[in-house]
């Protein structure tokens, strides 16, 4: 079966009165009944109510978005187009993203985010950072624990993109998306190479392992590429969020390989970051000329999609990584549950 295990993760615990009804919900077979109030159009409690920045809503939506994954262990895959739970979904997004606009303001114009995404600054406050100057073990752990949400399914979201794009900028993507998927070697996959640095880091490499440990700010992340990629209104904003990872992601690999290797990691531990370094600088380009140049020609109209979805992953970067360095500045676990060696969580 190899180094991430490819069966179904159960389903978390919930966190508030929505996971908490959805996760009872779909413990029976779909279609079965009349939805229950939380699966209901027009419902407006305890969707309307909680924080949508937050853990309660944040888990909600990523079970949504799971289904159309790998899905849960003993869940009706039939869920994954129920017109209740996609109704309820919509709702969550709606909330998530009016949060998300809230917070941004008025977003910078596209090219002069892509100018500062150019420019790698001299000191910097991410995660990348702390761990390459200050981080222990059990933080960069932590911090790779959190980050298997997405990097599990590293290219899956994105992938949503493809019938979506056309000419050069579909070409382009894929071509990025080839390399992501290893280039036709399994063992090269990406998500391979990051379950295996998991087994180095004595982590649990299987897919969902860390989903109940994971904070809010880790889930947004990784919900915000899924709605983007589920949307065809949003496949603009999937591709500015596509070109701020592959723009960021070389230098900032190069910090994390640095760290690891400070911290002890052997070679299967530092393979994947290792990987981008390389890759990234190389679909940088790519991105930028032919994904967004490509797209902008053909589709002018939606230059204001991709800078919000650059700034609005951006923000939820951020926000993850403001969250994962305050803990580790103050000695506390920046997880919901520690691991084990870790600090406590606070």
């Amino acid at each position: 079966m190899g180094v991430a295990a490819a069966a179904a993760p159960p389903l978390p615990a919930p966190r508030g009165p929505v996971s908490a009804r959805l996760v009872e919900r779909l413990a029976e077979p779909a279609g079965e009944r009349a939805p229950t109030p939380a699966l209901q159009a027009g419902n407006t409690e305890p969707c309307e109510t909680g924080d949508p920045l937050g853990g309660d809503h944040q888990l909600a939506l990523y079970i949504c978005y799971e289904l159309h994954y790998r899905g849960f262990a003993d869940v009706d895959a039939r869920w994954e187009w129920d017109p209740s739970l996609l109704a309820l979904r919509a709702r969550l997004e709606e909330r998530f993203l009016a949060a998300m606009r809230a917070e941004l303001g008025p977003v910078t114009p596209l090219p002069e985010q892509l100018e500062a995404l150019l420019v790698e600054p001299a000191t910097g406050s991410g995660p990348s950072y702390f761990l390459l100057e200050h981080g222990e073990r059990w933080q960069a752990r932590e911090y790779v624990a959190q980050r298997s949400l997405y990097h599990l399914k590293e290219a899956d979201p994105q992938a949503f993109a493809i019938p979506r794009l056309h000419g050069r900028s579909q070409a382009a993507l894929v071509a990025i998306e080839f390399d992501e998927y290893g280039a036709g070697h399994p063992g090269r996959v990406h998500s391979r190479l990051f379950a295996e640095m998991m087994r180095d880091l004595d982590l649990d490499p299987r897919y969902g392992a860390y989903v109940e440990a994971a904070p809010a700010e880790a889930l947004a992340v990784v919900n915000l590429m899924s709605l983007f990629g589920l949307h065809r209104e949003h496949r603009g904003a999937l591709v500015g969020q596509f070109a701020g990872v592959e723009i960021t992601s070389s230098p900032g690999s190069r910090r994390l390989t640095a760290a690891l290797e400070r911290l002890g990691a052997g070679e299967a531990g530092t393979r994947f970051y290792r990987e981008h370094i390389e890759a990234d600088a190389v679909h940088e380009q790519l991105v930028r000329r032919e994904v967004i140049g490509a797209l902008l020609q053909d589709e002018p109209e939606i230059e204001a999609d991709i800078a919000f979805g650059l700034a609005a992953s951006d923000l939820a970067e951020r926000r993850f990584g403001e969250h994962a360095v305050a803990h580790w500045q103050a000695g506390r676990s920046s997880l919901r549950i520690a691991l084990p060696g870790a600090a406590a969580t606070g």
